[in-house]
């Protein structure tokens, strides 16, 4: 599939050009969502040749699909080794339960910094340093030995993850403009692969490994090193992923004077608010949907296979819905269908948990794929990579912020009524807002016709 994308690519470019003032940039809605070309690296500096931009191009495609891998298993991984990792660390259930809600807090503070760390540094470089994060986190935390240890290297992990979260999808724009919603399903469909294996064979491994849970924690690693090598082959190559725009004389993410003030746009917030709905919807899942069906009578197995269901639904439909998206000027239609696959699987776990309980695994699981699709229209509703970059942060590290209280208060909910009952309306509640929310963010308009920054001029 790599390959075949890659070269559908390459057959988009045209002969190279001598050509270096910058592209026009238009106002007609374009197939990538923008709201006029892109800079992107397409069009090759005058001494680059077709092979070196075949090069670039199939090495950055490897390098979005391992860097994609890598974003959740050192989460899912944890999860599945949580009660001997208590055990081993002589953790606290209050502990366990902090570390827990520790992803997403790193996610919202860490992914803040990354468009500065990308002007500053370059964006491929910055993903490159963000897998060594992965594996160095992955690789010291088994062996930290204390509680402390284990949670601050799993915090060095978390921060590689929250950079490259929030740069993939300019990557994916500087790189692939005509192509996002195809680059973007590859990219969500890996990390939903990745988020399933840690899940499904951490415990499996680590039996293999002797049974050792620092063994099955640390294997992991492995993978985030093999994620860095493409990305450092880039940095020593290229210097920059913007190199090949810069040589055209577009303006990098480094460089560009005209990003918009993103706290200004109506559509980078109501993106935002939908990025953490469907955050929250997710981890209430992940956290809480195999013991809806246990209290329900559910065998615990059998529970586990059904959330196993719910997250392997997001590796098929993670490639199909940013495909479909960048297909239409309204991607309202699709927030609205994910919606009501939601509000139909909260319903069937508040009647029947047991009876249905396969098609309610299923159906929330087709709801919960509103992550690949925020990250779509991220890359659609911005034009430039800088304005990417910017609304990528915003809307990730608000999205995470406004994630966070949520999987907390289903368990309060849960802990003082003794039923699902609440927790489920709540649920149900707040799938009502992301809806109208991810309709409004599905507009066709971008953040820098909203809340255009100031020409230099006039400063």
């Amino acid at each position: 599939m790599m390959g075949r994308m890659a070269c559908e690519e390459i057959r988009t470019k045209t002969a190279p050009t001598t050509r270096t003032e910058p592209r026009a940039r238009g106002s007609a809605y374009t197939e990538s969502g923008a709201g006029g070309p892109a800079d992107s690296p397409d069009a090759a500096s005058p001494g680059e040749t077709a092979p070196t931009r075949a090069w670039a191009t199939r090495l950055v495609v490897v390098g979005i699909v391992l860097a994609a891998l890598n974003l959740r298993p050192a989460i899912t991984s944890l999860g599945a080794l949580l009660e001997e990792v208590r055990a081993g660390l002589g953790m606290s259930g209050s502990v366990a339960g902090l570390l827990t809600s520790v992803p997403t807090l790193c996610f919202a503070v860490f992914g803040a910094m990354a468009p500065r760390l990308a002007r500053r540094f370059g964006p491929d470089a910055v993903v490159c340093a963000g897998m060594l994060a992965i594996a160095t986190g992955l690789a010291v935390r088994p062996y930290a030995g204390t509680t402390a240890g284990f949670l601050a290297a799993s915090a060095l992990a978390l921060m590689g993850i929250a950079v490259s979260n929030v740069l993939m999808p300019v990557i994916v724009k500087r790189w692939f403009p005509d192509r996002v919603g195809s680059m973007t399903g590859l990219y969500s469909m890996a990390l939903a692969l990745g988020t399933s294996a840690a899940a499904a064979l951490t415990v499996p491994m680590t039996g293999a490994l002797g049974g050792s849970w620092p063994s099955g924690l640390v294997a992991w690693a492995v993978l985030a090193v093999a994620a860095a090598l493409p990305w450092m082959a880039m940095a020593r190559a290229r210097g920059d992923v913007s190199a090949a725009g810069a040589a055209r004389g577009v303006p990098s993410p480094r460089q560009d004077p005209d990003a918009p003030r993103i706290t200004r746009s109506r559509t980078a917030w109501a993106l935002a608010v939908f990025f953490g709905l469907q955050a929250t919807a997710a981890y209430i899942a992940m956290g809480w949907m195999a013991q809806i069906f246990r209290d329900a009578g559910v065998p615990a197995g059998t529970a586990g296979l059904l959330l196993a269901v719910t997250m392997v639904m997001g590796v098929p439909l993670a490639f199909v819905i940013p495909r479909l998206a960048t297909r239409l000027p309204h991607q309202g239609p699709i927030v609205v269908v994910l919606g009501l696959c939601g509000l139909a699987g909260y319903a069937g776990l508040y009647v029947a948990p047991a009876g249905g309980a396969w098609a309610w695994a299923m159906l929330i699981g087709v709801s919960n794929c509103a992550f690949p699709l925020a990250l779509t229209m991220v890359g659609m509703r911005a034009r430039t990579s800088a304005g990417v970059a910017k609304l990528s942060a915003f809307a990730q590290s608000t999205g995470y912020l406004i994630s966070i209280p949520g999987p907390l208060l289903v368990g309060v909910l849960y802990q003082h009524s003794g039923g699902w009952g609440l927790p489920i309306a709540l649920m149900t509640g707040l799938m009502i807002p992301q809806i109208v929310v991810g309709v409004l963010a599905g507009r066709p308009r971008t953040v820098e016709d909203e809340a255009p920054r100031r020409p230099l001029a006039a400063r």
